[in-house]
């Protein structure tokens, strides 16, 4: 700022020691030029301006590729022109033909599913998608109501983009969504879940050899196999991945 100011104040301090009127209209036009190049300076827009001050749409680059070997499930890829989520993908071996890749895209404008053959070494363009955390507060028909953490916005997400992990889904829970142009692509519940066992299989007596595992219902209505030494009321912590014991809580 002392670059700014030092200009300023040389020209008011020349244009009070002369009392020309001829030359009045030019130490004006000096100031004047001092007082705009200072405020231009001093503007909180001067700083914000430029590719940060959109920083969803400076995120969303083209240009990055994926291999058709690479493509998985949960991508947003860009192809003839439309943006497309991948639903499935799938190696597939056609003869002579070589392998392939077998994918079932959702178009994200539309909501329309189509199926592809993609070959293993083709360029795919890539999309970037901006990944949001949310809390869970309650579901609602077909739809998820999600609140932004730090803005206490509400987001209605559809269920479906949960999977079958929305079983997972209790107040207050971390989650996380996927957006393209503020649009929900994906959604997903942390990996690690405790829950409560409700019922599990009691040891029966005059067996001498136990299971090593047994099932038991959780309090979200998922079945599950675990240790067989896992009772009823116990707490335990499920990989939602695959539904799969990891420990007790």
């Amino acid at each position: 700022m002392r670059v700014a100011r030092k200009p300023l104040s040389q020209a008011l301090y020349y244009l009070a020691s002369t009392s020309s009127s001829s030359s009045y209209s030019l130490k004006a036009r000096t100031l004047n030029t001092c007082r705009r190049s200072q405020q231009s300076i001093q503007s909180p827009d001067h700083a914000s301006r430029g590719v940060l001050a959109s920083p969803w749409s400076a995120t969303q680059l083209r240009g990055a590729k994926y291999r058709g070997s690479d493509v998985k499930p949960g991508n947003v890829i860009e192809r003839k022109g439309r943006i497309y989520q991948v639903l499935k993908a799938q190696h597939t071996v056609q003869g002579r033909g070589g392998a392939c890749i077998q994918v079932e895209l959702r178009d994200v404008d539309s909501g329309n599913k189509t199926n592809e053959r993609l070959r293993t070494d083709e360029a795919i363009e890539k999309v970037f998608v901006e990944e949001k955390p949310y809390t869970y507060l309650y579901t609602e028909d077909d739809f998820v109501v999600l609140s932004d953490p730090k803005t206490y916005d509400q987001l209605d997400v559809p269920k479906a983009l949960f999977g079958e992990a929305a079983v997972y889904l209790k107040d207050d829970m971390k989650v996380t969504v996927q957006l393209y142009d503020q649009k929900p692509m994906s959604a997903s519940v942390p990996q690690r879940v405790t829950c409560k066992v409700v019922e599990a299989q009691v040891p029966m007596k005059g067996i001498a050899a136990t299971p090593h595992y047994k099932k038991v219902l959780l309090d979200n209505g998922l079945t599950v196999q675990v240790p067989a030494h896992v009772l009823a009321g116990d707490q335990i912590v499920i990989n939602t991945s695959d539904n799969s014991y990891l420990t007790r809580a």
